[in-house]
């Protein structure tokens, strides 16, 4: 993982932009994450019943914000065993000790969403973030 990579992956938090399933409208929520490698991890405390995971479903092409950096990734849920614990542990550890609540029951219940970053590129602005669409 590159150190400016690593520097993002210590934020609070992201902004995770899905396509709306049924108006096609881009949808925008503040997410907590965790990243390992190329990959960033969600937990949905709603599981499947969340919009942002219908929409993450139903339309996988997705985008990541994060400060200034725009990420374009491949949403899908996590059906490996391996990689399941690892998305619940990494996203524990990291919140754990940022948080008052207690997030045990959070961490072992929620649903999983990897989003695999397929392009990113720096846009640095002093009033705007310009989005970077994935390459064709």
């Amino acid at each position: 993982m590159s150190s400016d990579l690593q520097k993002l992956a210590q934020e609070d938090f992201c902004y995770l932009t899905t396509t709306g399933r049924i108006s096609g409208r881009p949808h925008t929520i503040e997410i907590w994450f965790a990243l390992h490698e190329q990959t960033f991890y969600l937990l949905s405390g709603g599981r499947d019943k969340s919009d942002w995971v219908k929409n993450a479903v139903h339309t996988p092409a997705v985008q990541m914000k994060i400060n200034n950096t725009i990420f374009s990734g491949t949403a899908r849920l996590v059906t490996n065993t391996e990689e399941d614990t690892l998305a619940r542990k990494i996203v524990f550890e990291k919140y754990v000790p940022r948080s008052s609540d207690d997030l045990v029951d959070w961490s072992r219940t929620s649903l999983p969403i990897a989003v695999d970053i397929i392009y990113n590129e720096h846009i640095k602005a002093a009033t705007h973030t310009t989005m970077i669409e994935k390459p064709k």
